[in-house]
């Protein structure tokens, strides 16, 4: 099982990649973690080789491992979860997604495919082209 998430302000994978190096989006063992309110229930599907999914600019661009989560006790003194992931982001195939609130669970088989290693993105299509293949499920 996966989680998909909006990255909100992130303009690209390179700056998504470049705020996951900062302190303050990284743990105390310096590996990048997302912190949310809510807990995943599934949480022992998601360990088991699962990923998180970041929607940029309204499409799906890359994913990371999730490596564990670790609960976090914020100054208001309410328990949180953080989301630690592996530092890598592989690129995906892209996908667009509307916006929503949170994460949401990503079944494996609705998940884009990996990018081959090396290549940054797919070959752009038309974007009427790509509007009405998304109307109708394609995308």
């Amino acid at each position: 099982m996966n989680l998909i998430k909006l990255s909100v302000g992130t303009e690209s994978v390179e700056t998504l990649t470049a705020w996951q190096q900062l302190p303050q989006a990284q743990g105390p063992d310096g590996l990048p973690r997302h912190v949310t309110r809510m807990w995943p229930k599934r949480e022992s599907e998601i360990l088991n080789g699962g990923s998180i999914y970041w929607v940029i600019k309204g499409i799906i661009q890359c994913r990371q491992r999730v490596l564990r989560m670790d609960e976090v006790i914020g100054s208001d003194g309410i328990r949180r979860c953080a989301i630690v992931l592996e530092p890598q982001l592989h690129r995906t195939a892209q996908a667009q997604r509307r916006p929503f609130q949170g994460w949401r669970y990503l079944k494996p088989e609705d998940s884009p495919p990996d990018l081959p290693p090396g290549r940054k993105a797919e070959d752009a299509l038309p974007p009427e082209l790509s509007a009405a293949l998304s109307e109708i499920g394609v995308l």
